[in-house]
């Protein structure tokens, strides 16, 4: 695995670290390539609950791809598309973890960098943060993929309006618009951050990721209930955290789901 991909564990949250702070993290193709057996090998893990992505410093998240690779990685049609099946690939691994994932966002969040932190479930960010896709800067053009997470956050003529201008949105402005769910001061983005990621830990797991399911379920186009989201809901009756659930409830004490 690249040096340039960390991971540190905080008890059930893992944290997955852009560690390139020289560079404001930009992402080099190996980068890209190792992220999806990161991601996934957190997954598998049953003792991780929340996956945090976040770029190494206080200075940026990621300030895109490595434009300095463009020569060799993306000069032609045919090396662009084995660049591009490689981001596709790094932003599936993120978008399709079963666990919650949280994007935490100092500083530049741009191009290859917000489609990382767009792949994730929820974004916070300080205030410094700066949000930019930028394909019509370069003469590039963006993902229909990544471009959907987009418009599913901001709509339509929002999202033309970023990808038309290539602009850098500022963080209240990018909150304002639905890009970052929520924004704090440089100093109080960690405690945000892994308090939220602690709450979720503290929630019945199997409650959270039926709960991402469903979401994703009705972002994808769905809008009434099949035999998969009939049976997802119904299974939950069946486990101990439901169990332990009303019995906490009854109690008066604070639950202690167990499912992971």
């Amino acid at each position: 695995m690249s040096d340039h991909i960390v991971v540190e564990r905080r008890d059930a949250v893992a944290t997955v670290i852009l560690n390139r702070p020289g560079s404001h993290n930009a992402i080099n193709v190996a980068m890209y390539r190792d992220l999806p057996d990161v991601v996934r090998g957190l997954d598998s893990d049953p003792t991780v609950k929340v996956v945090v992505l976040r770029g190494a410093g206080e200075r940026s998240f990621a300030s895109g791809a490595d434009i300095s690779e463009f020569e060799a990685e993306r000069s032609d049609a045919t090396k662009a598309k084995a660049y591009n099946e490689k981001v596709a690939a790094a932003e599936h691994a993120i978008e399709e973890l079963t666990k919650p994932s949280i994007a935490m966002i100092h500083g530049y969040c741009i191009g290859g960098g917000a489609g990382l932190a767009l792949a994730c479930d929820i974004r916070f960010a300080d205030r410094a943060a700066k949000f930019a896709i930028t394909p019509a800067k370069l003469g590039l053009v963006y993902s229909l993929e990544s471009t959907k997470r987009m418009v599913d956050l901001v709509g339509p003529s929002r999202a033309k309006w970023i990808l038309f201008s290539g602009l850098q949105i500022p963080a209240d402005r990018a909150y304002e618009l639905g890009l970052f769910d929520e924004v704090t001061d440089t100093d109080a983005l960690e405690e945000l951050t892994y308090g939220f990621a602690e709450t979720v830990c503290s929630r019945a797991q199997f409650s959270v990721r039926a709960g991402k399911v469903m979401v994703d379920k009705v972002v994808g186009g769905q809008v009434r209930d099949d035999e998969a989201t009939t049976d997802l809901r119904n299974s939950s009756f069946d486990t101990e955290d439901f169990t332990e659930g009303v019995q906490a409830f009854m109690a008066k004490r604070s639950p202690n789901f167990t499912w992971s």
